[in-house]
């Protein structure tokens, strides 16, 4: 108190306004803004009037500021605000300041993998057979086949390609990614058709949760890749690939924050021609996204006609587990169960693919249909 008060009178109003936010600024962990907030009446007032968690948690990672409007999501319907301006300027300063110490607070020590399901693929040569879904696999055999995605083949070596996968979480922090090329050990020469160089976007789909198709043909395979459908937060460097079959790990500049759970994998210029038609062509037989999850207690809401997201802080998952953040009753708020329910959705969508993973795919002669992946062919 004796800082806020220095000289008889408070340090913002000796300092002035522009001033003050340039040392305010200074601050580089939540703990050290809350503390501040915490000083005087005062002091509080300018940290939540001049959005400085945001500011804070933007510094921190900069794809926060293209979420465009933040809100709590609470268990209980909330009780009308005496005053809604400060209501609105008090709970963007609780769910800034929250994201913040997550932010900082998750380590790097806890990420692990983290695609939940394929999205869509550029092109594939040969579907369902050649399909991306492949790329799931540790393995490189599935049913004493090989195991792989593989691009249409092109004359032009410049011709890019790209894969896109959904994450298990909306709000996933990603350390790095890996991609394995593939080697045509059944071809002559065993040829690796590795991509020149590699590049990574991550973003959301711009229509709400349950627009996107699951692929079951070549057409909606491209269609669901469109890139007028997305919105990408960020854009990495690109990163030279070697022709290796070995998982090449790209460890990205700096831990960014995908905000809708979308990652895109482009494969940029080709360096292996297929004998038989003398075509150029990439194949990858295993990716890896490496990240850890912010959720259930961060979320996002697609529902702005633009395609922008609005951030969702719901508090009160912060002390429950996976099991008790999927059960709610008639008397939670309404987008209390619309989160859960989402929340178990892609929890069961998270398992169900793991059990499929160890799944032996099934001749088509003996059954009549096929368990290709996870899809019923």
């Amino acid at each position: 108190m004796a800082a806020a008060e220095c000289c008889g009178g408070d340090f913002l109003d000796w300092v002035g306004p522009d001033n003050s936010a340039s040392v305010f600024g200074l601050l580089d962990h939540p703990a050290d803004l809350v503390r501040a907030a915490a000083v005087s009446r005062t002091w509080r007032r300018f940290v939540i009037e001049n959005d400085l968690s945001k500011s804070l948690c933007v510094r921190l990672f900069p794809e926060v500021a293209t979420i465009a409007a933040a809100a709590e999501v609470t268990r209980s319907p909330p009780s009308p605000p005496v005053s809604q301006s400060q209501s609105d300027s008090e709970r963007a300063y609780r769910i800034y300041s929250n994201l913040a110490g997550a932010l900082v607070s998750s380590s790097p020590k806890d990420s692990a993998g983290c695609v939940l399901r394929c999205v869509g693929a550029s092109s594939t040569d040969d579907f369902p057979n050649e399909t991306m879904v492949h790329t799931l696999h540790e393995r490189g055999l599935v049913n004493f086949r090989p195991s792989y995605w593989s691009s249409c083949g092109s004359d032009n070596p410049d011709e890019p390609e790209s894969l896109t996968y959904r994450l298990n979480s909306d709000f996933c922090i990603v350390d790095e990614i890996k991609v394995q090329p593939f080697k045509a050990f059944f071809q002559y020469g065993n040829p690796i058709y590795s991509s020149k160089t590699v590049r990574f976007r991550m973003g959301h789909y711009k229509l709400p949760r349950g627009s996107e198709s699951f692929v079951t043909n070549d057409d909606e395979n491209k269609m669901v890749n469109a890139e007028k459908d997305y919105m990408w937060t960020y854009t990495s460097p690109e990163f030279p690939m070697s022709q290796e079959n070995v998982l090449q790990s790209f460890k990205l500049p700096r831990p960014v924050l995908c905000i809708g759970g979308v990652v895109m994998i482009e494969l940029l210029g080709r360096v292996q021609k297929q004998g038989a038609d003398d075509k150029y062509y990439i194949c990858v037989c295993h990716v890896e996204v490496i990240g850890r999850s912010l959720s259930p207690l961060f979320m996002v809401d697609i529902s702005d006609p633009g395609g922008y997201s609005i951030l969702k802080y719901l508090p009160g998952a912060k002390n429950l587990s996976a099991e008790d953040m999927a059960q709610y009753d008639t008397e939670d708020s309404l987008e209390w169960q619309y989160f859960g329910a989402r929340y178990r959705q892609m929890n069961h969508i998270a398992v169900l693919n793991a059990l499929l993973m160890q799944v032996h795919f099934m001749h088509e002669d003996d059954v009549g249909w096929v368990l290709q992946d996870g899809l019923l062919q």
